[in-house]
């Protein structure tokens, strides 16, 4: 399995590694990663591999077989030999944005208490679908109350339960559409604010911000109707996306 380094620290952006393996699309598989892995709406990470006699640029990260995963190299360039010690650093910017918005829609989803059926991350703007048959609230006021968790501050960090304890606590998954992922015996909770302020609870294997504040205002930008069940919230960074710090 590759060790995911970006659990322990989503904001180091370069580390070393060492190649393990070549996947059949040409994609390098690593002892550790700090490279995130397309999952859970939120896209994989981009960046470069850098050795001793040059580098090359990564243009995406998708999970492999059996707990690795495959940095997928841009087109063009020459693969890189099993065994060879790289330098691996991220894009940090692009990641960052991600970051943020990811935490986001952890508020989004404590605004809005309803079951999530869908959801994509990207760099400007992101998205839940929510089993919504009518809304709840105009886009203007859920944009109020979001900004207003995001500015008081909130620290976010993790915990780890097992399996059976995550089977024995249903109500945590909000998730319709994604489960969390099994396997591995332990199942990783993203907690926003502490245990008696608590506002956020779940499971998660996504890269968020140490606190809200740093997400910046956001904005509501439209809600869709998808189905006869499903709305589709959609939100963006207000302005210029600035932090609040």
């Amino acid at each position: 399995m590759t060790k995911l380094l970006y659990l322990d620290d989503s904001y180091r952006t370069e580390a070393p590694a060492k190649i393990l393996s070549i996947s059949e699309e040409g994609g390098f598989v690593l002892d550790q990663s700090l490279f995130y892995a397309t999952s859970g709406g939120q896209p994989g990470d981009s960046g470069r591999l850098i050795w001793q006699a040059g580098e090359l640029v990564i243009e995406t990260t998708r999970k492999g077989e059996n707990g690795t995963l495959v940095l997928v190299p841009k087109s063009g360039q020459s693969l890189l030999p099993v065994g060879t010690e790289v330098i691996q650093k991220i894009d940090w910017d692009k990641r960052y944005l991600h970051m943020r918005m990811h935490t986001a829609l952890h508020l989004l989803s404590v605004i809005i208490p309803l079951p999530v059926t869908g959801g994509a991350i990207t760099a400007e703007k992101s998205r839940l679908d929510f089993d919504m048959p009518d809304v709840a609230a105009e886009k203007e006021e859920i944009s109020e109350r979001l900004n207003a968790l995001i500015q008081r501050d909130l620290v976010t960090s993790d915990i780890w339960i097992s399996d059976e304890e995550l089977d024995n606590n249903p109500r945590l998954i909000k998730t319709l559409s994604v489960k969390p992922p099994r396997g591995a015996g332990k199942i990783r909770l993203v907690r926003i604010a502490e245990r008696d302020a608590q506002v956020d609870l779940q499971p998660c294997g996504g890269t968020h911000v140490k606190t809200t504040g740093e997400i910046g205002r956001l904005r509501v930008s439209k809600i869709e109707k998808k189905g006869r069940q499903n709305r589709r919230v959609h939100v963006v960074f207000d302005t210029d996306g600035a932090s609040v710090n």
